[in-house]
């Protein structure tokens, strides 16, 4: 078994920026040099491979797997989530629903900052506590640039809109990670989180209106978006106190989609905002609260079918069905769908030790096939279910199927050469080393406990994965330094949640959605700067809160 070695120069500052190297790769490649995705993807790839082989001493057999894990990950879950979720779209879009869908939303609102509120932030919080998984990222940004958002903008407001649902999405699981791993109490963690994150979500929607319309939008609807985030976050704030995280996205983002679509009953902005490109008022058609209640429902009901079946896949009954033989249960009835496959040379083959973990640790590395369980699947019938009660043929619904495929399989691989870049830092100790120069700082820490969290989501596009890497980490040295554990390790959350903003993973699915495959980098540009300021922000609120908590 090999052990990691996470200062092999003897000198971790110096370790930590070699480590850093596949990273600055990818995004001077995206932001400077303009390079497509797949081409930053791939040298980034190649120098971490090189730099764990040689630098950190990784065997050559366990740096291919982990290469290799790196692609199934990609290809599944993460491949098959996306692909079903724009075949979904594209089938809503063949059927001919979406003059309905823009009309009904026009209107609630014929103003698009309205709109980005209404689906990005509302809908796709909602999508995100169901989901996560990209699938709110995807489903959004395609309804925004069919209502006329440019896709570039479109990508951008989908992507901020997630920081104030990305800590609590796939049913809380980035959170109840954050407690597993680094052994703080679950009651700790969430009200913790309400310190450390909700106060900012408080302020997205706000964040939202002044990147579409600038001080203008802040003068017409800044007063609605804060008063729409600040009901949202503090009902997020309550259920995550009362009942967890599980329901701290579902809950509150189905009520601020009603009240918000109840105000715009009584009060309009004076000035109706369209986006520069999208039809005019005039070009909207007839009346749209001339369409029916019936055409309106059958037009959003892919969409309301896609909510059912994922909160279907979300309940104890469908984990039941699956859950593998235990010495005190019984293998569920669809167990056999679900095909564990151990990574070779990886999986026990490589073991974390100090201050990393308390004790050395073998680290696991298993593939797992789950056919039926896999949220994808979820979308899958949820796709099956609208061809049948639409008048889209079957043929046609396949036809769209193959564009899907057409559209997706660039940015697929994209992703999964970002998932083995992923892959091959953390089984080679890099992501760790990263993390151990900036816990090194001492009683400053907490000013840089959230950068961890961002790299962790960075590097693996996964607020749980980063959790899984870091929270211990950031609980041992909230030990030392007399910190809160809690807070550092919501810290560690709340920086993940910044970094989804313009995590690869994120990006690729986000381009992919609007059919910008190659163009990653414009995205990039255009987020790189929000997820920073952000991160900035948080990293001072971090630090302030260090210092009148109680450690």
């Amino acid at each position: 078994m090999w052990q990691q070695v996470y200062d092999p120069l003897n000198n971790q500052a110096l370790s930590a920026l070699v480590a850093s190297i596949p990273i600055l790769i990818f995004l001077l490649g995206l932001t400077v040099l303009k390079m497509k995705g797949l081409h930053a993807a791939l040298v980034s790839l190649a120098s971490a491979v090189l730099l764990a082989i040689f630098v950190f001493g990784m065997p050559a057999a366990s740096s291919l797997s982990a290469i290799g894990y790196g692609f199934l990950s990609g290809m599944w879950p993460i491949g098959w989530i996306v692909l079903m979720a724009v075949w979904l779209y594209r089938i809503t879009v063949r059927a001919g629903n979406f003059e309905i869908i823009r009309g009904s939303v026009s209107a609630i609102s014929a103003d698009q900052r309205i709109q980005v509120l209404l689906i990005a932030f509302c809908f796709g919080g909602f999508l995100e506590g169901a989901a996560g998984f990209g699938i709110p990222i995807a489903i959004c940004a395609a309804l925004l640039v069919t209502l006329g958002f440019e896709p570039v903008k479109a990508c951008l407001v989908a992507l901020v809109s997630n920081v104030a649902s990305g800590a609590y999405g796939a049913i809380g699981i980035p959170v109840l990670t954050g407690s597993t791993v680094s052994g703080v109490p679950q009651a700790d963690l969430n009200g913790m989180m309400v310190w450390v994150l909700q106060i900012i979500s408080a302020f997205i929607p706000v964040l939202l209106v002044v990147m579409l319309d600038g001080l203008r939008g802040l003068k017409q609807t800044g007063l609605l978006a804060l008063g729409l985030g600040v009901v949202v976050s503090a009902v997020q704030s309550g259920v995550l106190v009362a009942l967890g995280p599980e329901l701290a996205n579902i809950i509150p983002y189905l009520l601020g989609l009603v009240l918000l679509a109840l105000i715009m009953m009584k009060w309009q902005p004076a000035h109706i905002y369209r986006e520069p490109g999208a039809p005019s008022l005039e070009e909207l058609g007839s009346n749209p609260a001339g369409f029916s209640f019936t055409g309106i429902f059958k037009a959003w009901s892919p969409f309301i079918i896609l909510s059912a079946m994922i909160l279907l896949w979300s309940t104890p009954t469908i984990k039941t069905l699956v859950r593998p033989a235990t010495d005190t249960t019984a293998a569920g009835l669809l167990n056999w769908t679900t095909v564990p496959v151990q990574m070779p040379n990886l999986h026990g083959a490589i073991s974390q030790v100090a201050p990393i973990v308390a004790q050395e640790t073998p680290m696991k590395a298993v593939w797992n096939w789950n056919s039926f369980a896999a949220s994808g699947t979820a979308i899958l019938f949820a796709a099956l279910i609208t061809i049948l009660i639409s008048t889209i043929s079957w043929k046609a619904a396949f036809e769209e199927l193959g564009g899907a495929w057409k559209q997706l399989w660039k940015p697929i691989l994209m992703i999964c050469l970002v998932m083995a870049v992923a892959n091959v830092m953390n089984f080679g100790g890099m992501s760790s080393a990263l993390a151990l120069a900036l816990a090194a700082v001492g009683s400053v820490f907490p000013l840089l406990s959230p950068v961890i969290g961002w790299i962790g989501v960075f590097v693996t596009g996964s607020v749980v994965n980063n959790n899984t890497l870091f929270a211990g980490l950031q609980a041992t040295t909230a030990s030392q330094i007399g910190a809160s554990p809690s807070l550092l390790v919501a810290a560690n959350t709340a920086g993940g949640v910044m970094a989804k903003i313009v995590s690869p993973q994120s990006i690729a699915i986000a381009a992919a959605s609007v059919n910008m495959a190659g163009q990653e980098s414009k995205i990039t540009n255009a987020a790189i700067k929000v997820s920073l300021v952000l991160l900035a922000i948080l990293c001072l609120w971090v630090f302030v809160l260090s210092m009148i908590m109680p450690a």
